[in-house]
């Protein structure tokens, strides 16, 4: 297993390491942006939930295209119909949690932890250039385990099973977002499309696993 590399704090980074981290924080700018404006407008509509079947087919199909298209002039356009259609998903979750005791305020907490958590992290591997590759195994694994956890979770209607694959999740995506920026620091990753996705990914399962915990609170349930 390859040790963690050291790196040089306040190293300057390569000019082409540079473009991709600026063009990867771009267009995750971007894509956050347009997540949030599709699933408030799920909720101003009232859009019904897709289901667990429709959210895995059109999340692994439209992750396969945004891999097959990454040098192709349609890479942007899947990028955003990835992450629009991940707005989508989340736009009765946010309806359903606003509809509970505190759900606004369950919401605005769940938003301030990821971003500082999504900063913190971040701000870590920029200056340490510490490199995380060795973490890529455990976490691929830890995510396989999860998925396959919180798919019995739904299936069984175990609501405790559900709440600790949430914080499996979270613990899993704060090392992704170290793991994803670790690889474009240290030239792991080059295609700002894929490396955008990658964190967009990790942000968007760390919000929804903390707005599962800590809404737990105010459940119904």
């Amino acid at each position: 297993m390859p040790e963690v590399g050291r790196g040089t704090a306040g190293a300057v980074l390569p000019g082409q390491t540079q473009r991709v981290l600026r063009n990867t924080y771009a267009l995750l700018a971007m894509t956050l942006l347009f997540s949030a404006a599709v699933a408030a407008a799920g909720v101003a509509l009232q859009l019904p939930a897709p289901g667990l079947v429709i959210t895995l087919v059109g999340y692994f199909g439209l992750l396969f295209a945004v891999h097959k298209l990454q040098n192709s002039g349609w890479a942007l356009p899947a990028v955003f119909a990835l992450t629009g259609f991940m707005g989508y998903t989340l736009g009765p979750v946010l309806a359903r949690t606003l509809s509970l005791p505190g759900g606004a305020q369950t919401i605005v907490l769940a938003l301030a932890a990821t971003g500082a958590t999504f900063l913190a992290l971040s701000a870590y591997v920029l200056s340490s250039k510490r490199d995380f590759s060795f973490m890529g195994g455990f976490l691929f694994a830890g995510m396989v385990v999860a998925l396959l956890a919180g798919l019995g979770a739904v299936f069984f209607q175990m609501p405790a099973l559900g709440l600790a694959v949430s914080a499996m999740v979270a613990l899993l995506s704060a090392g992704l977002i170290l793991f994803e920026t670790s690889r474009i620091v240290n030239g792991g990753e080059t295609n700002y499309v894929l490396a955008t996705v990658g964190l967009y990914v990790s942000v968007f399962n760390l919000f929804t696993s903390l707005l599962s915990l800590f809404g737990f609170g105010s459940s119904d349930d």
